[in-house]
Formats: structure tokens, C-alpha cells, sequence
């Protein structure tokens, strides 16, 4: 039963009553009743009471009930415990405010203020005015996944009964791509690593620096946060093989790499890194916003002085003025930023002739499919050879009609196809063998006397059979018996 009291003693005679009552699970539970009538905190009493014995019956779901709660919790509040979530799980702190973002800009623009305002259709929605707006399909695509994988923190966490935006669909990124990078050409790097040596400082960094920073990038793949976190004592020079250590904290995927590199890098890296003590970082990057600038301002260097060389012969300017060697955006819209050089290790592995599992290992992909997906056109013969095999196969009637070979490969009695030639011709035997055994057991029952028939009984069965194949060959007259016994 439950009861009602008041706190302070006599001193608070004119105060508000508490209830006490104990739940569905024998929990003993006080709250204000947030009256001064006594009646009406019974009333209430009574009420929270016969509530929790419905639930003790099964007549009220205390799970559907706490979904009711979370649904009716101001939106912020959910927002900063999925914040702290992403904190817990080791989120960067780039990747926290871009998830976060896009869940408050969703929610602001569609005016939702609890979870349970969450649906597919003002997903569609928001996502419709996105694409008007002219943003990509890209960053539809992030906003549309940022949104779904809060929601699915609401299910996991029984805060939603079922996932609302499950069935949305991202749209293809590739679909109307606003930005397409481009890699370095491997004839490009040779140019703008020369000029780049003799160029001025920029940002903070000489231009043997950079041009130290831009090789190992390209040989590396990592990328310009990964490149940013090095320290002096991530690279391993002493080794028979040396290698890069990327620490998982630093890392995209949160795994810790070892990354190979070869001997003439290492030997850059060596005289580089001599005067510097193991916890001072490698290269002393610029802010994020401007190694796109860097590295175009040093394309523009480069290309400057390849058009110069051939001052003497006015073509040949032209030429290379109207071509898009080293320039930042070719002549098919392709950009070429920092990250491109992460892009150009990926082409020029594919390009090389590399298996698709080492430039997956290499570019440390998640999966095969990622790597195939961005670099799976560059793998080379693969295209060539299928449209070698096909026409082979559209010419098989093209040859003279005498040729012999011709005629092997169109009848199909070729050297491959000799062996199944010969099964096919003991199947036929066999199949006129039989019939034959058949025509003859028919023949000799048409002349044999009815008495003669009477006397095989049933237990001479085998006999019998003995007696109507014994004219067929022996391999045939088994497999007959074989068959008339099943």
C-alpha cells in the first residue's frame, strides 16, 4: 500500500505531501505529490500504486513505457549524451562536430525537438533541400548517414522502440560529384620535384622540405593528418627494411600500421632528420586549409619552368601552354589538392601492375570492394585481354572453310573436347546394346510355350532374368539386372 507523508515535522504543517509506494520490482519509491491536500496525495498514491501492480501482471509493458519517456526528452539532451557516446568510442574530434553538426542542422531545419519527431519522410524532406540548394551528392550522402547512425544509437540505447530512417537510402556519391581529384602523373613528379627544392619558403617550410614532405606522401599514402602526427622516432631506419610506425590514435581507421618505404627515401629521411631529437615531429606541416596552397603554388612554380625550357622553339610553347601537364584542374575537371597525392600511391600501384590485395594492404582499405572501387579502372590488361578472349570467340566462323581448326573448334571435336566425344559415343553403344537385349527377350517370349512361362515362379526371378539377357554382352546383361531389381 502506499502512503503519504509531509518533511520538516510540525514545522511544516501547511507544506506539500510526499508518496511513498513501492514498483513492479519491489523497489521502494518517494516523490512529492506537489499538492497540500492530503485527499488528492492518497488519490495519487493509490494511483502510482495500482500502476505498478499491472505492471507486476503483465497488464502494462514497463519497456514500451520507458520508450514513451525517452521520446518525449528534449532533442539536446539526447544530442550530448550520443556526443559523449562518440567521445567514449575514441572519436576525433573532427569527426564528432561533423556528426554532431549534421544532426543539429537536420534538426533545426525540420523543427524537431524530441527523438520521437524523427521520421523518413522529413529525412526525404531536408535531403530534397539539400539537393535544391546545390550541395552534392556527397554531402547528401553524409548528412543522410550522420542522421541514420544516430538513430540507430537511439535503438541500440532502447530509447526508440525501432529505427525510423532504416529504410532511407543514401544517394550514389558519384552521382553529381561537385570535386573529382586527380592524381599526379608519374612524368609530372620528376618536374615539380625540382622545383620545388629551388623554390622560396612557403608556410613555414623550405623547399627541400617539402619536397621531402610531397615524395613521402606519395610513397607512403598517408594522409595529411597521419603525416602531421610522425614523430622522429615513428620512422625505423635501422631495419633491413625500413618503415613508417602509425600509431592507431593518429590513424583514420583507429589501427595501428607499420608502413614500408624504401631505402632512397630512407636515406632522405636520415640526413633530414639527423639534427632532430626523437620527440620533435617530422615535418612541421602548415594549417590544414593550406597545404592545398602549398602544394598548388609549387605546381605553378613547376609548370612556369617546364613552359620556359622550351623558349626556343615557339610550338613547342604553345604546346605546352594549351596541355594540362602540371596544372591544378585538367582539362576533364579533375582536382588535384594534397590528398591527391594519397590518390597518385593508389594509381600508380594499379598502374604498375600491382595485385588489387597489395595496393588494398598498401592504402590500408577497409575492403577489397574500396580499393577496386577507386583504383579498380587503372589495373592494367584486364579490359584488354576480355576483349581479346570475345573477339576470338565472334571470329570462330571468319576462318576459310577448309581451315581444319576451324572446324574442330565450330563442331566442338577439338583436342578439348575429344575426351567428352568418346563418352558420348560408349553412351550410344551402350543405349543400342540394351535396346537390342530388349527387342531379342521380346522375340523369345512371343515363341515360348505358356507352360514354359508358368514354370518361373517368383523366388526364380534371377533365373529368369539370367535366361532373357543371356545373349547380350556381359558388361550390358549386368547393368540390365542391376536395373530391373530396382
Amino acid at each position: 500500500m502506499s502512503s503519504v507523508f509531509k518533511r520538516g515535522g510540525k514545522g511544516n504543517r501547511g507544506g506539500s505531501w510526499y508518496v511513498s509506494w513501492y514498483d513492479h520490482t519491489g523497489k521502494r519509491h518517494c516523490k512529492c505529490a506537489r499538492t497540500t491536500d492530503k485527499a488528492t496525495a492518497e488519490r495519487i498514491g493509490a494511483k502510482l500504486e495500482a500502476d505498478a501492480a499491472k505492471r507486476r501482471e503483465g497488464l502494462i509493458d514497463p519497456q514500451l513505457e520507458g520508450y514513451v519517456r525517452e521520446a518525449k526528452r528534449p532533442l539536446a539532451e539526447l544530442v550530448t549524451e550520443y556526443k559523449s557516446k562518440l567521445i567514449a568510442n575514441g572519436r576525433t574530434e573532427r569527426y564528432i562536430a561533423e556528426a554532431v553538426g549534421y544532426v543539429e542542422r537536420f534538426a533545426k531545419a525540420e523543427r524537431i525537438e524530441t527523438a520521437a519527431a524523427f521520421t523518413a519522410e522529413r529525412m526525404a524532406h531536408y535531403a530534397a533541400g539539400l539537393s535544391d540548394a546545390g550541395k552534392s551528392a556527397r554531402t547528401v550522402q553524409a548528412a543522410i548517414g550522420a542522421a541514420k547512425s544516430f538513430t540507430r544509437w537511439l535503438v541500440a540505447c532502447e530509447k526508440l522502440p525501432r529505427d525510423p530512417l532504416a529504410g532511407t537510402r543514401k544517394p550514389n556519391p558519384d552521382a553529381n560529384r561537385k570535386r573529382r581529384r586527380r592524381m599526379l602523373l608519374p612524368e609530372e613528379w620528376p618536374v615539380l620535384e625540382l622545383a620545388t627544392i629551388h623554390a622560396p619558403e612557403r608556410f613555414g617550410m623550405a623547399g627541400s622540405e617539402r619536397a621531402l614532405l610531397y615524395r613521402a606522401a606519395i610513397q607512403t599514402g598517408l594522409r595529411a593528418n597521419e603525416l602531421r602526427s610522425l614523430k622522429r622516432e615513428s620512422i625505423v631506419l635501422g631495419a633491413t627494411q625500413p618503415y613508417i610506425v602509425l600509431e592507431a590514435a593518429s590513424a583514420k581507421n583507429r589501427r595501428s600500421a607499420r608502413v614500408q618505404i624504401d631505402r632512397s627515401l630512407a636515406d632522405l629521411l636520415c640526413d633530414f632528420l639527423a639534427p632532430k631529437l626523437p620527440s620533435c615531429e617530422v615535418f612541421q606541416l602548415p594549417h590544414a586549409s593550406n597545404l592545398a596552397r602549398m602544394l598548388r603554388s609549387d605546381l605553378a612554380d613547376a609548370r612556369k619552368r617546364w613552359i620556359a625550357e622550351a623558349k626556343k622553339d615557339p610550338q613547342e610553347i604553345t604546346r605546352r601552354q594549351q596541355s594540362d601537364f602540371l596544372t591544378t584542374e585538367n582539362h576533364s575537371g579533375h582536382l588535384l589538392d594534397f590528398h591527391s597525392l594519397r590518390h597518385t600511391c593508389g594509381g600508380w600501384l594499379a598502374n604498375s601492375g600491382a595485385h588489387p590485395k597489395t595496393v588494398q594492404a598498401v592504402m590500408r582499405h577497409s575492403t577489397i570492394t574500396l580499393t577496386m572501387d577507386r583504383y579498380g579502372h587503372l589495373l592494367p590488361g584486364a579490359e584488354t585481354d576480355a576483349a581479346t578472349q570475345l573477339g576470338e570467340m565472334v571470329s570462330l566462323g571468319e576462318a576459310p572453310d577448309g581451315s581444319e581448326k576451324n572446324i574442330l573448334r565450330m563442331t566442338g571435336t577439338d583436342d578439348a573436347s575429344a575426351q567428352r566425344h568418346a563418352q558420348q559415343s560408349r553412351r550410344d553403344l551402350t543405349r543400342r546394346e540394351e535396346a537390342a537385349c530388349d527387342e531379342g527377350e521380346h522375340a523369345r517370349d512371343a515363341t515360348k510355350k505358356p507352360k514354359a512361362l508358368t514354370a518361373v515362379t517368383l523366388g526364380d526371378e534371377k533365373q529368369a532374368d539370367t535366361i532373357a539377357c543371356e545373349s547380350a554382352p556381359s558388361w550390358t546383361r549386368t547393368m540390365n539386372l542391376l536395373i530391373k531389381r530396382q
